[in-house]
């Protein structure tokens, strides 16, 4: 049989898989928790919930760079990989051995027809069905960001933040945030200090990656914008999938203090 991917590729499938490599954190993730844990055969060095059950599956390589030669000695029968989280290059290179199957996730509603499709590849649909309703309900309950401008910042030297078509954006505005930096040019936009002074934030969030924003950063941006709440966030919270049902919760601390 063949289906098509999220960018519209048809890929091939001899039989429903058995043996999955996935190049996608938190995709990843998303598949142990629907109970594939005996599939995955491969994962990337980045994919690291559940803690408990990865280190199972073999390190094949970054979400940028693979290492071919194991790739091989797992004989995958599906490869999982991800638009943005992956290159073009390692996708036309792993399709001339293997079905790769291509997701898009640069939108909160992508979500759930990422987690559909694993679910319809797998076998798994009612877990899928159970995970997607609980995500839906989780999200149902987050206080409102009330509009407040936020700068959701990955990286420094240079400063970088995130835009529109990101995932991460659509999920601040699904919380009620206002991103200002979606109407620079690119998806993650370099800006520096007379940026963030322009957009007139009523708050930045430093988050802990890819950089790693920690407490001693906060400093240099509570200088920076004196009359703006800042904060640093858990990143991993911001990852789609299966950590959005955890994600809720966490989310909910923002309004709380």
């Amino acid at each position: 049989m063949s289906v098509r991917d999220h960018l519209g590729r048809l890929v091939p499938l001899v039989r429903k898989p058995e043996r999955i490599i996935s190049f996608v954190p938190a995709i990843t993730e998303t598949m142990y928790h629907l109970g594939l844990d005996k599939k995955i055969v491969g994962r990337t060095r980045f994919c690291k919930f559940p803690e408990d059950k990865v280190q199972h599956a073999v390190n094949i390589g970054g979400t940028k760079d693979m290492k071919l030669d194991r790739i091989h000695e797992l004989k995958p029968d599906l490869i999982i990989a991800e638009k943005e989280e992956n290159t073009k290059e390692m996708v036309e290179t792993l399709e001339k051995h293997y079905p790769v199957f291509v997701f898009e996730v640069q939108h909160f509603k992508d979500v759930f027809p990422m987690i559909e499709d694993i679910g319809r590849l797998t076998d798994r649909e009612k877990a899928a069905i159970q995970l997607m309703q609980q995500i839906k309900n989780a999200f149902q309950v987050l206080p409102h960001g009330k509009n407040n401008r936020v700068a959701y910042v990955i990286w420094q030297k240079p400063y970088m933040v995130v835009g529109k078509d990101t995932y991460i954006n659509s999920l601040l505005e699904e919380m009620g945030f206002s991103n200002p930096f979606t109407e620079a040019e690119g998806r993650y936009p370099m800006v520096n200090e007379k940026d963030f002074k322009k957009a007139k934030l009523d708050e930045v969030f430093l988050a802990t990656e890819p950089f790693p924003f920690r407490e001693k950063h906060l400093d240099v941006f509570e200088k920076m914008l004196p009359h703006t709440k800042v904060r640093i966030v858990d990143g991993e919270m911001f990852w789609y999938g299966a950590k959005m049902v955890e994600a809720a919760a966490y989310f909910k601390t923002f309004r709380e203090e």
